[in-house]
């Protein structure tokens, strides 16, 4: 793997590498008859008979092991004097991870990040894995390289947070797209009020055919803004038809071929909200191709107010989703782990907030 650094120092760099298993110390001096004199998490489950996971549940108090288990694990922990690292052998580094490292919304992030390493002094490294359906081992890259913290954007599954567990890695969930047990630190968004926010708007300027295009089905954040639309629609009292709600990736691509379907409706909506500003993006495209107006013929409002949405024509109505702040907010909780302290909160929403810009209006009809 070769890394190159940032203008302000970081490292970017795509991770792939190796065991996990067996550099933790023991404080003890691995004197009961037979250990090693380094006494290892991997050594205590080999002597077990049981798996790496398994004995980092034991160590941090999880449930999912049974009592016969967990009293010989505790067991042989207590023979050869094993205590779990705190912070010894890491890194000063801050390892970001981002399954895809997706343009404008990915720099927003990085931008929070590196605001806090400079001034805690602590470097950052930026690595792409790549989703879960690919076979790089990624995270024994990252376990191995042993960062002071680890960052994830998006999702961390159950078994790459026993591996940093495992290690003694803290780490902070950002922006989670799935549900998370409770004791998983993250910082995400109001994306449920967001949703709400938008929509309101819309129907307060008069419209009453509000489509949407949702993201995909199975992320947390992309159902909290379905659920906020249908929220305002009800309380609009409007009526929510799932004919004109329509579920596509976040890309622009994706985006334009979802306005399509909607705006070759017979009855077409008035004004089209979408999961995210890329969607939005492709909502003008589709506009345009059809011959309308925006907004004259179709309001148009996006979610996240990356920059460039500023400078369309005409400029995107969209939900600030303060990603640089959400970002600032998880690096901080991240190095407060880090440093063996006790976060004073587990899990972080920042507000969501809407920009009126130049996309959206009364309808014309």
């Amino acid at each position: 793997m070769s890394d190159t650094p940032t203008a302000s120092g970081s490292m970017i760099g795509k991770a792939t590498l190796a065991d996990y298993t067996a550099d933790a110390r023991a404080d003890g001096d691995g004197s009961a008859k037979g250990a090693p004199k380094s006494v290892t998490i991997a050594y205590i489950a080999e002597s077990a008979g049981v798996s790496v996971p398994t004995v980092s549940k034991v160590l941090n108090g999880k449930s999912g092991v049974s009592a016969d288990t967990r009293a010989r694990v505790e067991e042989l922990i207590n023979r050869y004097g094993y205590r779990k690292p705190a912070g010894a052998g890491r890194s000063n580094v801050v390892e970001l991870v981002f399954r895809e490292l997706r343009d404008m919304w990915a720099v927003e992030i990085i931008r929070g990040v590196e605001r806090v390493a400079r001034r805690h002094r602590v470097g950052v490294m930026v690595s792409e894995f790549g989703l879960h359906d690919t076979t790089a081992p990624a995270w024994e890259d990252t376990v191995s390289r042993r960062p002071n913290c680890v960052l994830s954007v998006a999702q961390l599954s159950e078994a790459e947070r026993e591996q940093l567990t495992a290690k003694g890695i803290p780490f902070v969930v950002f922006d989670p797209i799935m549900e998370l047990p409770d004791d998983v630190p993250f910082v995400g968004a109001t994306n449920w009020s967001g949703g709400r926010a938008a929509t309101r708007h819309l129907a307060e300027l008069g419209h009453r055919r509000i489509a949407m295009i949702g993201g995909p089905e199975d992320q947390l954040c992309c159902a909290a803004r379905l659920d906020g639309y249908r929220s305002a629609l009800r309380t609009a009292g409007l009526p929510i038809d799932p004919e004109i709600v329509v579920h596509a990736g976040l890309t622009r691509e994706d985006g334009c071929a979802a306005a399509r379907t909607l705006l070759a409706m017979a009855d077409r909506p008035t004004a089209i909200f979408a999961a995210n500003d890329l969607q939005a993006l492709g909502v003008y495209q589709a506009a345009r191709e059809a011959g309308l107006r925006i907004p004259a013929d179709l309001s148009v409002v996006g979610f996240d107010d990356l920059p460039v949405v500023a400078w369309v024509e005409p400029p995107l109505t969209t939900v600030h989703q303060p990603l640089t702040e959400m970002a600032v907010a998880a690096t901080e909780l991240a190095l407060t782990l880090g440093r063996g302290e006790k976060a004073p909160q587990v899990g972080l929403e920042i507000a969501t907030t809407l920009t009126v810009r130049e996309s959206t209006a009364p309808p014309s009809r």
